[in-house]
């Protein structure tokens, strides 16, 4: 059996599409720091590139198990245009979040909700939506919520979250998926409203 280092990437896509994690283990080593230097060099903040590089190998990881990747002897063209589109859209989301002329008579750009107190029924809606979601979070299976607690109420990234649980990065951010995803599920179960 070939080892899976000396296998070439459309090689590993098609091992991983089996079921073998490895195989895109594999593939991350061979074309994490290129894509993180690339999103990083764009980006220029490296809390959001880190994001960005871990939601591009989501995506990645995503459209392979679904069968959507077309094999055509270019992953890292592929997996680099992944990161392209969402560097895009990150600016695109902070361009209408910035977007907001001073020239426009009726709108009071000082009149906004982010710049205001938060109002007495503001503050006792969002303890309520942490507690609710506290308690969602205690129902997700235990490894889920592992990760799920180390990723939002830590911080720490994935890679680190992999390192600290003696996972593979790919195992952690499956992990990762299915606690966002069965926190729905629950929410939804339970009529359960998170939203303000």
């Amino acid at each position: 059996m070939v080892k899976l280092s000396g296998m070439a990437d459309e090689q590993l896509v098609k091992a991983y599409a089996e079921g073998n994690n490895e195989a895109f283990d594999t593939l991350l080593r061979r074309h994490q720091d290129r894509i993180f230097n690339y999103i990083l060099r764009i980006i220029k903040n490296e809390d959001v590139a880190n994001d960005i590089f871990q939601e591009t190998f989501v995506k990645a990881i995503n459209t392979i198990r679904q069968g959507r990747y077309t094999e055509n002897g270019k992953f890292p063209a592929w997996i680099s245009r992944i990161a392209h589109n969402l560097i895009i859209d990150y600016y695109r989301q902070e361009k209408s979040e910035n977007h907001q002329s001073a020239d426009i008579a009726e709108v009071d750009v000082l009149n906004r909700k982010e710049l205001c107190e938060q109002t007495i029924e503001d503050i006792i809606i969002s303890d309520q939506i942490r507690e609710d979601v506290k308690l969602l979070i205690e129902e997700l299976p235990a490894l889920q919520k592992e990760v799920l607690v180390m990723r939002y109420y830590n911080g720490l990234s994935f890679k680190e979250i992999a390192e600290l649980t003696n996972v593979s990065i790919n195992t952690a951010l499956g992990r990762m998926r299915y606690a966002i995803l069965n926190l729905r599920r629950i929410a939804k179960e339970k009529e359960i409203i998170l939203t303000v």
